[in-house]
């Protein structure tokens, strides 16, 4: 057992940079990653691999989401034994940043040359990287913030993640559609550095001491098992967050299809960053009212009222026929998702298994998040492509494939029934409010 090393905020009010500093993070890599899921593979692959784009982007994002599912279950349990002046966590996403902005360059190349292959390794690199860093990161709040102030932390978490998703799906829809690629390159890159730094910089965390008792390989595999038996509520909040992430990450990468052959927008690469716009934005807002809510009437109630909403509005999708009721729609989207995320995290590390392995076990329910991935946006290239798809002709010319309703209809029911299951099943926390 390694005792983590105590806080230096123990026995005080965080401030505002503080909250800032230890969110940070977050704002640049949900850059990162409303970037390229929400624009930039969207727009690459069928550059890039013009015919079943449907397809193949989604055995890309599902193939790379297999690797924040290993990789996580490393560097945590790694960071946990660091014995670096620097404390354990902050070294950690030094590296990771180095490792992803070195992804990114290779994107940018592969983008260039237009070749496919090297697009595919030059995106595993970045999730290589942007998970290394990550996965220590995921400790931050249980190490540092005390108990009482956990759900203000988590909301800020909540709003730093969603404005970095909207400020990364805009700029890159922006810059992508003036077909300016290496410099949508250049940004993700530097705004995920320059968050960096501002985490690395800007905490306190006080060193572990060593010597540190040698890692047993053989028995942290085993450790990775937590037995719901023994932990039913980490187990069901495991659940319903996964179910919840499924229901958000199947459409994701098929927005602009969605735009282009339902709602029938003209240029739907240039409307999808409105839309993420709207969305994220409203869930910014609510992202710190939810946390500081929860404080005072539970974690549940909260999120048993976003996750009903956020089912509605996915119901309500296919039903759109202009870009005005799909922003209308997404407004109250977003604001039942910006209270689920910062809640839902604040409910994670409330029933974490054992506080001295913080970064293992969120680790362990980061893959809630990201194993969904894995099979969302697979699964829903399926669904879209078994009900057909015509060739046609896009504004610039070139043959773009055209999806059906009945294919969205049943994509976006497949999402709100995702959403409603994780209410339903929350209800089996027993140990949390």
């Amino acid at each position: 057992m390694i005792v983590p090393p105590p806080s230096p905020y123990s026995g005080s009010r965080l401030s505002v940079w503080i909250h800032f500093a230890l969110s940070s993070f977050w704002f640049g890599t949900n850059f990162l990653w409303g970037a390229l899921l929400v624009v930039v593979i969207p727009a690459e692959v069928p550059r890039l691999a013009p015919g079943g784009h449907a397809m193949i982007t989604g055995l890309l994002v599902g193939a790379g989401a297999i690797v924040p599912m290993i990789v996580p279950l490393i560097a945590g349990p790694l960071s946990d034994r660091c014995t670096s002046r620097w404390g354990r966590r902050r070294p950690y996403i030094v590296l990771g940043v180095a490792v992803n902005l070195v992804g990114l360059a290779m994107m940018a190349w592969a983008s260039q040359v237009q070749n496919l292959f090297g697009f595919a390794i030059s995106y595993l690199v970045v999730q290589l990287g942007n998970n290394v860093a990550t996965g220590p990161y995921s400790g931050i709040i249980p190490d540092l913030v005390p108990d009482d102030q956990r759900g203000v932390a988590s909301g800020w978490m909540g709003v730093m993640s969603q404005f970095g998703t909207l400020c990364g799906g805009v700029a890159s829809g922006l810059l992508f559609d003036a077909r300016q690629f290496m410099v949508g390159y250049a940004v993700i890159g530097f705004a995920l550095a320059l968050t960096g730094l501002a985490t690395v910089f800007g905490l306190k965390e006080i060193p572990l001491e060593g010597p540190v008792p040698r890692w047993d390989v053989r028995s942290y595999v085993r450790s990775l098992w937590i037995d719901p038996r023994k932990h039913p509520d980490f187990a069901w909040v495991w659940i319903t967050r996964a179910l919840v992430m499924l229901g958000f990450y199947a459409p994701l990468p098929f927005l602009q299809n969605y735009l282009r052959d339902v709602v029938q927008v003209a240029d739907p690469a240039a409307e999808v960053p409105k839309v993420m716009a709207v969305i994220l934005l409203f869930s910014s807002l609510t992202g710190v009212w939810g946390g500081a809510i929860s404080e005072r009437v539970g974690r549940k109630p909260v999120i048993y009222v976003a996750n009903g909403l956020i089912a509605v509005m996915a119901f309500a999708f296919p039903f759109c026929r202009s870009l005005e009721h799909v922003l209308l729609v997404g407004v109250v989207f977003g604001l039942a998702y910006g209270a689920y995320i910062s809640v839902d995290w604040a409910l994670g590390t409330d029933v974490l298994p054992n506080k001295h392995d913080a970064a293992k076990d969120m680790a362990i329910w980061h893959i809630s998040m990201t194993a969904p991935q894995t099979i969302g946006a697979p699964l829903a290239g399926l669904i879209l492509t078994s009900f057909g798809y015509a060739v046609a002709s896009a504004s610039g010319g070139e043959n773009v494939e055209v999806y059906s309703w009945n294919g969205y209809a049943s994509l976006f029911a497949f999402a709100g029934g995702c959403f409603l299951l994780g209410a339903v099943l929350l209800r089996n926390v027993r140990g949390a409010r």
